[in-house]
């Protein structure tokens, strides 16, 4: 049976001190946290996470309006700029105990007519260097670009997987992201890439107008004409080798404590059933 992970995410409280506590539900395995409001927020958040023996990943940037998009081509800082960040971010992270940094990587505005494979490949050259010579991993999640635009999530399924694994990085799959840039031919997608996914952003989407918003994954989505489908997608998942099931959403629609744990009791029992078939 594959050992799956259960995890949080930072951004169901919006990384807000107050509620920190928040973060720790029963059972579950990790918490993936980032952008921070200031570093004394980082602090205690440590604390707790010593306290509680609750290890946890950061999703870069540590702390808010850091880089957030910017290894490949500047959004708000330059590559250079970012990637000096990250080397920081890593050095620090690495003697605190954090299991792994998570970074938006590929990510691309849109469409570009420079050398894609080349510009990924220079990334993950440095994002490898840097992962080797401070000896934490990081994992790479392709990201939509601006006004949702595909062509990042598609220059990555372009990209060669013997080249990617040369460098040893893994890869978090956000299923919002791709369901929005892939649909129904989501686990086509997923397939060339299945033995380097580590993590999954575990999230259903709802669209209000021209914005979408993460909400939690629910088993009422499956039939509501409305949001994604998504179990078939955690089968194929469950069958990929120690992935972490990251639970993602934003307090933007309120949702009860009831219905996110029926999300993630209904994705728990998915996975493990689905899991034990290998």
């Amino acid at each position: 049976m594959n050992k799956h992970r259960f995890g949080v995410s930072g951004s169901t409280i919006l990384t807000s001190p107050e509620q920190f506590g928040e973060l720790f539900w029963d059972d579950i395995d990790v918490i993936e946290i980032g952008e921070f409001p200031n570093e004394s927020a980082f602090r205690a958040f440590l604390d707790l996470c010593k306290e509680k023996q609750m290890p946890f990943g950061v999703h870069s940037p540590l702390l808010r309006n850091g880089s957030k998009y910017d290894l490949i081509e500047k959004v708000s800082f330059e590559p250079i700029a970012a990637r000096k960040n990250l080397e920081r971010e890593a050095a620090l992270l690495s003697r605190l105990g954090a299991e792994y940094i998570l970074v938006h990587f590929p990510y691309f505005k849109g469409e570009t007519t420079e050398n894609v494979n080349e510009k990924i490949e220079n990334g993950l050259k440095d994002l490898s260097r840097i992962q080797k010579e401070y000896g934490i991993p990081i994992v790479c999640e392709p990201k939509l670009g601006m006004g949702r635009s595909a062509k990042g999530i598609q220059y990555l399924d372009s990209f060669p997987v013997e080249k990617w694994e040369k460098y040893n990085l893994k890869l978090c799959i956000d299923i919002g992201d791709y369901l929005i840039a892939t649909g129904d031919e989501i686990v086509t997608y997923l397939e060339k890439w299945k033995d380097h996914i580590k993590v999954v952003h575990l999230h259903n989407v709802a669209y209000e107008g021209d914005r979408y918003i993460w909400i939690p994954v629910h088993p009422s989505h499956e039939d509501n004409g409305k949001q994604y489908k998504i179990a078939h997608i955690l089968s194929f998942l469950s069958k990929c080798k120690e992935i972490n099931f990251i639970f993602e959403h934003t307090p933007h629609t309120n949702p009860s404590k009831e219905f996110v744990l029926q999300g993630y009791l209904w994705t728990r029992n998915i996975v493990r059933s689905s899991g034990t078939n290998e």
